[in-house]
């Protein structure tokens, strides 16, 4: 169901992505409005060169389409929805220039228009890279709900943009004025982060906006202790893989079988990618999708498929993530076909997966993880 959303700049249908039955949730916010109004009340130049950062679903983009702007996420979904609602809304789709997370734009930056994101280091991987193609006199705009703003945000842009000031609030939502300090010196850039894993001699690489960025998040080396081990299985998939690790040892442990990683994260799938090429070098190849689950993956096509499912996107927590990934990887599994899910102990996956499977079996559990094994019969 698309929405409406109405202000100085103009009136735009928009749709969230995954799409969801009855959906209840805005494709923007009130930081987003916030930020139009406040652009619509200042003298944008026609060929001002526009970034936005993190732009959930579009509404930024569409509605500054007149300006050309370039648009730069993370995420797959956002990218898309951006597409759909420039569609929907009879704009072109050469009206806005998209860039994952790990590209750049043009140079001589005129307004950068950030939507703090969930990961701070993400933000501070893009404040390092776009500091230089910053003009002396660009207007800094970072825009968010109070309650996902943090002090650090604020630290962060002082600390490699220059000075900043803070709106009053509006319905709950802050602007924060950056001014480009010419003067500032950036420190190093931290990102990727690498550490060693424990288990075997591997570096691991992690991008900015890939969760865990310092160790093994505890989920995971536990799911490490308990993955499927079928000679049979050829295809896996490391559905959601983040950095990869899991399909990395997948393949380790099957010799014979092709791994997928898939993920929405254009970070988390070049973490993926390093990480298996680390491993194998030229001796494995594997396949590296960015996308919407397992939206586009042909029916009755893998043996194994592990995941460990979201329970949020970006500020919004639910398990609507979750219920896709167990619907799509049913389609998608063979008949005997297997999916190994771990999650925390109070999302009670194995209520849904027993329902959709007809069976689930608890593989392992602790104090917080549990591991399920489902086969479609």
């Amino acid at each position: 169901m698309e929405l409406e959303l109405s202000g100085p700049l103009g009136s735009f249908q928009l749709k969230r992505l995954p799409y969801r039955k009855n959906e209840l949730l805005r494709a923007w916010d009130a930081a987003d409005e916030y930020l139009l109004n406040h652009l619509a009340a200042t003298d944008l130049a026609e060929h001002a060169n526009i970034v936005i950062l993190n732009d959930s679903f579009g509404a930024l983009a569409v509605s500054l389409s007149a300006y050309q702007p370039t648009a730069i996420s993370d995420s797959w979904l956002s990218q898309q929805a951006t597409r759909i609602n420039l569609a929907l809304n009879g704009i072109g789709e050469e009206r806005v220039r998209l860039r994952n997370s790990l590209s750049l734009p043009e140079t001589g930056i005129d307004y950068l228009l950030i939507k703090i994101p969930k990961t701070l280091a993400l933000l501070e991987y893009q404040l390092h890279t776009l500091k230089p193609l910053l003009n002396a006199d660009c207007q800094v705009i970072a825009a968010g709900m109070v309650k996902n703003l943090p002090p650090s945000a604020w630290k962060l842009l002082e600390g490699l943009i220059g000075p900043t000031q803070p709106s009053l609030a509006v319905k709950k939502a802050r602007l924060i004025f950056g001014r480009v300090d010419p003067n500032l010196q950036l420190p190093a850039n931290p990102y990727p982060t690498r550490y060693q894993l424990e288990t075997c001699d591997l570096t691991v690489c992690n991008h900015a906006n890939v969760f865990s960025r310092d160790s093994l998040d505890i989920g995971t080396r536990f799911l490490l202790e308990h993955l499927p081990q079928n000679p049979e299985y050829r295809e896996f998939i490391d559905l959601g893989c983040g950095n990869g690790i899991v399909g990395v040892l997948l393949a380790k442990q099957n010799p014979q079988a092709r791994v997928g990683f898939i993920d929405e994260s254009f970070m988390a799938i070049a973490s993926a990618r390093e990480n298996f090429s680390a491993a194998f070098a030229d001796s494995r190849e594997a396949d590296f999708v960015t996308g919407d689950c397992l939206t586009d993956f042909p029916a009755n096509s893998a043996d194994c498929i592990v995941c460990n499912p979201p329970f949020h996107q970006q500020h919004t927590i639910g398990d609507h993530i979750a219920w896709q990934m167990f619907q799509q990887a049913h389609k998608v599994l063979r008949k005997s076909g297997e999916l190994r899910v771990i999650g925390n102990r109070h999302l009670n996956y194995h209520l849904t997966l027993k329902k959709l499977f007809g069976n689930c079996r608890q593989v392992a559990a602790n104090a917080k993880f549990v591991i399920f094994s489902c086969i479609k019969s």
